[in-house]
């Protein structure tokens, strides 16, 4: 299938959050645990079966009362995301799935969570609001400086990159619009990185194959920059 011929089959999102929803209560199910969220003005329209991604993470609505809505969350999703250790009270990332003719305001995210990672410092110095946090180096192997990434499902450049370690700068919209701007040291996060370096990884090779890291100078040579 051709590479963009894919994206018409799946369930994707821009990594713009479109509100910031609280978790009402959590029970425990036969395959996990089931999540009530307060979705606002995101439970308009939305019905049994329809996606929203929480803190970056896709989940399929299983209910929806009012403004709250149901969902279901598996014992996998509950062991790679944030999502397991959530409490009543806590506020989230809320993002609908695209639909025909949205616009693409951020960058192509599934909702996919491909790992976690950990806030190592908050720094607020110059006038600048930057994240720097740490995670697993496979993580950091998809990432390319200059590049893309959704932390807890807000699409976010990469403003430095080094091996298990990145760190992103935060414009006072997304202070105010998501809930990264109350991050604190040691608190953690999902991270999914761009499909698109994805792609050009397994292209080019896994850095423990021999392969060329992915560099901006490696991409233009391999015809994707």
């Amino acid at each position: 299938m051709p590479f963009y011929d894919s994206f018409a089959k799946m369930t994707m999102f821009t990594g713009i959050i479109q509100y910031v929803g609280t978790v009402q209560s959590l029970e425990s199910i036969p395959a996990g645990r089931r999540l009530m969220l307060e979705v606002g003005p995101l439970a308009q329209g939305l019905s049994a079966g329809g996606s929203i991604a929480v803190n970056g993470a896709c989940l399929t609505a299983v209910q929806i009362v009012g403004a709250v809505a149901a969902f279901d969350v598996i014992v996998e999703t509950l062991g790679l995301t944030t999502l397991g250790r959530l409490k009543a009270g806590v506020r989230v990332n809320l993002e609908r799935a695209l639909r025909l003719g949205d616009c693409l305001d951020g960058h192509m995210v599934l909702g996919h969570v491909d790992g976690q990672a950990r806030v190592d410092r908050v720094d607020r110095t110059g006038g600048q609001y930057r994240l720097h946090l740490a995670c697993d180096r496979p993580l950091t192997d998809e990432m390319v400086t200059k590049g893309s990434v959704a932390v807890d499902g807000v699409s976010l450049t990469l403003a430095e990159l080094a091996d298990g370690r990145f760190g992103v700068a935060l414009i006072p919209t997304t202070l105010a619009q998501t809930t990264l701007g109350v991050l604190r040291v040691g608190d953690t996060v999902n991270v999914e990185t761009d499909i698109l370096g994805k792609y050009v990884r397994r292209s080019l090779g896994r850095p423990s194959e021999g392969a060329e890291p992915v560099t901006l100078e490696t991409l233009r040579r391999a015809g994707f920059a």
